[in-house]
């Protein structure tokens, strides 16, 4: 027993020495990925491209009917029958209300009466001139006898030309006695019932119309936004399409069905807001849009051919509220840029001076490098996901 105690304590140097050959090679192989890395870091990058962009603009505003009519009596009576339903749609030439007529009938038939007179009266006094005219040539009336017929003859005609202007007017009142609409619409409540007096040309409208299709939408744009618009198309910078086109979002947020194109803008700026009023009109078949109706009209202002846009997770403010981006250049260097933005389209920036097409911006783990340092680019999306892996893989070990 005594013999074989030097052959296990050899065996057990050997099982100890295997074992510490075997730890050191385990801590050289962990030790060895961050080592052959140097120290960089993993970071989505977006790469910057060069893309056509419609340019548009959000802008706060109200619908407005297309064409709004308040009606109101031309003549004055008793009203006698209201002949529409309130809320309903009425065609243009409607009957609305209808005034007691028997008054305006009776001016009627008596002016038709008067003109009948006149121009039986100028039937006979036409028929004396012209005897006259032949008597004077024989000397067997005077001169002044014919003067005097001729005369009456005229005054006959022009008793003839009152008497239809008077016709006329009787006709014209007795046709305001049935009030109808002037335009197509939706009309609203009646402020009259039967049995009420109406004066002609009166102050309280009787009712309502309004024309919702299409409709108007009325927007604001800032003084300086309009200058620089303009600016923009002036120099090139900014293609003007020629469409116009507006889309709508409704209060809920959603989206209204239809397009709508813009087609006036004010000339005058508001003193006290320094904006301008643009309009624009839409299709409301459904009648969805109704006036007064808080919205938010997307306009598009032109289209630029060579737009650099980036997300804003990759653009960030320094103290002195200086748009930066950390972009990995071609040695795979951070590199800190400051950056000129133009404006906010959707979740995007539009960049005017800083970046340049094929520029690798860093939107992904921006805290965990600064300028200068080594990183290792991948697609924005993966750029969390490997470092999981890895992770997970060295805790597996």
């Amino acid at each position: 027993m005594h013999a074989d105690l030097p052959l296990t304590r050899a065996r057990t140097g050997l099982v100890l020495l295997a074992g510490l050959f075997l730890l050191v090679a385990c801590s050289k192989q962990q030790g060895g990925a961050p080592g052959g890395a140097a120290g960089a870091q993993r970071v989505g990058v977006f790469t910057v491209a060069a893309q056509r962009l419609p340019i548009t603009t959000e802008l706060a505003g109200r619908t407005v009917a297309y064409q709004i009519a308040e009606v109101r009596p031309q003549v004055g009576g008793i009203l006698k029958e209201r002949l529409f339903r309130e809320g309903a749609e009425v065609k243009a030439g409607e009957p609305l209300y209808q005034i007691d007529a028997a008054t305006f009938q009776a001016s009627f038939d008596s002016a038709q009466a008067a003109l009948a007179r006149a121009e039986a009266n100028v039937a006979s006094t036409t028929a004396r001139a012209k005897r006259y005219e032949e008597l004077v040539a024989i000397k067997a009336v005077s001169q002044q006898d014919r003067d005097d017929a001729l005369a009456t003859s005229k005054q006959a005609e022009a008793d003839v030309a009152v008497a239809k202007a008077n016709l006329a007017t009787a006709r014209i009142n007795l046709a305001y006695a049935r009030i109808s609409a002037p335009i197509a619409g939706r009309i609203g409540k009646s402020s009259v019932t039967p049995g009420a007096l109406l004066t002609a040309n009166q102050a309280t409208a009787l009712t309502t119309i309004q024309q919702l299709d299409p409709i108007y939408v009325d927007v604001t744009q800032s003084a300086s936004d309009l200058m620089r618009l303009r600016r923009e198309l002036g120099d090139g910078r900014l293609k003007n399409t020629g469409s116009a086109s507006v889309k709508l979002l409704l209060e809920d947020g959603s989206t209204y069905a239809h397009q709508g194109r813009m087609t006036f803008s004010d000339v005058t700026v508001d003193q006290g807001t320094g904006s301008v009023t643009l309009r624009a009109v839409f299709p409301n078949p459904d009648r969805q849009l109704l006036p007064g109706l808080y919205v938010r009209a997307v306009v598009e202002e032109g289209v630029r051919d060579q737009a650099i846009v980036v997300p804003q997770q990759g653009v960030t403010r320094d103290p002195k509220g200086n748009a930066t981006a950390m972009v990995l250049n071609a040695e795979d260097k951070v590199e800190q840029r400051t950056l000129k933005i133009q404006r906010a389209q959707g979740n995007q920036w539009v960049v005017n001076e800083g970046l340049q097409p094929g520029d690798r911006l860093i939107v992904d783990g921006l805290q965990k490098v600064r300028p200068g340092a080594s990183a290792t680019a991948v697609p924005a999306e993966q750029a969390s996901a490997p470092a999981a892996g890895v992770a997970n893989s060295s805790a597996a070990k």
